[in-house]
């Protein structure tokens, strides 16, 4: 192996610059921790509010939707806070996940039974101003798309700028003279 003046090998000079995948994960961690922080923050301080929009989807008891109403908003933050620093980046992914399957269950449960409510995903009560009509197709897309980020992220390794690999919780490898078995290229965080 030829050493360089700098100190490092050719083969360290050489290694292919991590691939844009791992950007991907990073831009998908903070589109979904922005949605969930934004959606939180805006019903944490008004948890009756919160509260009636989620017993207008008629799905839970009045106790579980009460008890779904004041702890969605903080769960929503905490999961949002976590992604956006990608601390245990693939888990809080997971439940970013399940909350967004039940949010799309909601909502179409929802449409398929006529009912005529705001989804309450960032604020309100749950009704619709006067004249106006539900959003449930966009809502839908939203979520969905908000799922797949979820997804994403919990099967490719935390991203960019993640507190995972600066910790070492990616059980990576990360230094250059390791052999990698995809050719070289490391996507990882």
């Amino acid at each position: 192996m030829v050493q360089l003046a700098s100190g490092t090998s050719v083969s360290e000079r050489l290694q292919p610059a991590k691939p844009v995948l791992s950007w991907v994960t990073t831009a998908a961690r903070v589109v979904l921790a922005g949605v969930l922080i934004v959606a939180g923050a805006l019903k944490i301080g008004a948890p009756a509010l919160s509260v009636q929009a989620v017993r207008a989807y008629q799905l839970l008891p009045d106790s579980v939707a009460q008890v779904v109403g004041y702890g969605l908003p903080v769960l929503e933050i905490i999961t949002g806070l976590l992604l956006l620093v990608g601390l245990f980046t693939r888990a809080v992914a997971i439940v970013g996940g399940v909350l967004m399957v039940a949010f799309v269950i909601g909502i179409a449960s929802a449409w398929a039974r006529g009912l005529r409510i705001d989804c309450g995903c960032f604020g309100g009560d749950g009704t619709l101003a006067a004249g106006q009509d539900p959003n449930y197709f966009w809502e839908l897309m939203r979520d969905l798309g908000l799922l797949v980020c979820a997804a994403w992220i919990a099967v490719r390794p935390a991203g960019r700028l993640s507190l995972d690999s600066a910790l070492g919780f990616t059980g990576e490898r990360e230094t250059a003279d390791e052999d990698d078995s995809d050719g070289g290229e490391d996507d990882g965080a």
